[in-house]
């Protein structure tokens, strides 16, 4: 383990989001939340670094996958992830690092994917 991992999995907006079934509240709101849960592996770390330092992003690390969630929408620049990592990140290679993903997902252009939390606002991309 690497310390730039470490120190990713240490820092304080890194919660845990998964809670005990007695701890569950059901209601009837909607939730406006997204999010990508991706095999753990050297990019999927560095993609979950990279977005864990924005604002209302959420990342939780467990043993064999890592879970990025957000509120209203996550945006995934790929160049930006590409000078993070260290190498090319494509559009394509960021769904086959994603194993699953809540929200609806849109491919704008080979640069950038958005997961967006609240339906409405996708209608404008399809």
């Amino acid at each position: 383990m690497t310390a730039t991992t470490t120190s990713a999995r240490d820092a304080s907006h890194h919660q845990n989001i998964f809670k005990a079934m007695k701890d569950l509240d059901f209601n009837d709101t909607i939730s406006h939340q997204c999010g990508v849960t991706m095999n753990d592996s050297v990019e999927a770390r560095a993609i979950a670094e990279f977005m864990g330092k924005k604002d209302d992003v959420s990342v939780t690390y467990q043993p064999a996958l890592i879970r990025i969630d957000g509120e209203g929408k996550l945006v995934f620049k790929m160049d930006e992830i590409s000078e993070y990592l260290g190498r090319e990140m494509t559009a394509s290679i960021f769904e086959v690092n994603t194993s699953t993903h809540y929200g609806r997902m849109v491919r704008v252009d080979d640069n950038t994917v958005v997961l967006f939390g609240n339906m409405e606002d996708v209608f404008e991309y399809i």
